[in-house]
């Protein structure tokens, strides 16, 4: 069970880490949320993967930690918040450059600015 957890945990960060170096927007979202998918996963099995133990101090023998878990459902809330910025900023990004690449390539004509089509509309 720890193996296919491990492989599980690593699967999702290597293909998280290859999204990110993608040059669209997409990808990079992409990547960033399986990134933090796998980070999510790694931060959960530092309590122990343990079932049927109570989540409480002082009731059994035996009990999960759960500090893990408080740290992951924080870490779920910042992802979310993040994912949802990226998305805003990457909205903003194809908007005011017409494309969804994450650097300005400089064989890439860029759309013109707004200033420029209102001198081009009252040139007409």
């Amino acid at each position: 069970m720890e193996l296919l957890f491990a492989l599980v945990i690593g699967a999702l960060t290597t293909s998280g880490v290859y999204l990110l170096l993608r040059a669209r927007t997409f990808p990079v979202i992409m990547g960033l949320t399986m990134l933090s998918y796998g980070v999510n996963l790694f931060l959960f099995s530092t309590g122990r993967l343990a079932t049927g133990q109570q989540p409480v101090i002082g009731t059994a023998s035996s009990y999960t930690d759960p500090l893990p878990q408080a740290l992951v459902l924080t870490a779920i809330v910042i992802g979310f918040a993040m994912t949802a910025f990226l998305v805003v900023l990457a909205l903003r990004n194809l908007s005011d450059n017409g494309g969804d690449h994450v650097d300005e390539r400089p064989d890439t004509v860029s759309p013109p600015s707004k200033q420029q089509r209102e001198q081009e509309a009252t040139r007409k």
